[in-house]
């Protein structure tokens, strides 16, 4: 019988994997986010059309980060994941970032079983160009409402990436 208490951890961080979970497929304008307090997604608000995802956005659960939501992620697949998907993925580098002044980093990762060209995936540097738009993005998604709010401040490998999840996993427990 299913245990229907059961709770999606962090994942295997150790070993670099996470378990995320996907709030705005790749090419959505539609910001939407987890909402910790009712237990369900939420439509924040529609983005310009210009500033459509890059890529796959979500979080991962049983995470705090420091600007007091979960730990973002961009998952870099080949399609565009639904809105409440959850995967395995792996985890590639941080990009570290600051919106409005405020600890907003965000973990690169791809599907742990991407059979079709994933699988050859396993730095950032493997990805060289998608980190360069990923980056223009979240320098200038905000520009039009707020110019100059969001920065990206530098880029970590995975074991930094994992140092910032600990990090995560331990504000959550503790808070």
């Amino acid at each position: 019988m299913p245990d229907f208490n059961a709770v999606l951890t962090p994942g295997d961080v150790e070993n670099g994997y996470i378990n995320t979970v996907v709030e705005i497929p790749e090419g959505s304008r539609l910001k939407v986010e987890w909402d910790r307090e009712h237990n369900a997604f939420m439509l924040d608000r529609v983005e310009p059309r210009i500033f459509a995802k890059p890529c796959n956005y979500g979080f991962i659960p049983a995470t705090l980060d420091e600007d007091g939501d979960e730990l973002d992620t961009l998952i870099i697949c080949p399609e565009p994941l639904a809105t409440g998907v959850w995967l395995k993925a792996k985890v590639l580098g941080v990009m570290k970032f600051e919106d409005d002044g405020e600890v907003d980093d965000k973990i690169v990762c791809v599907p742990a079983d991407n059979r079709d060209d994933g699988d050859a995936i396993t730095s950032l540097d493997d990805i060289a160009h998608t980190v360069k738009q990923l980056e223009h993005h979240f320098t200038h998604y905000k520009d039009l409402k707020k110019p100059g709010s969001t920065k990206v401040v530098g880029w970590g490998d995975a074991e930094e990436a994992k140092k910032i999840i600990n990090s995560c996993i331990n504000r959550y427990n503790t808070n």
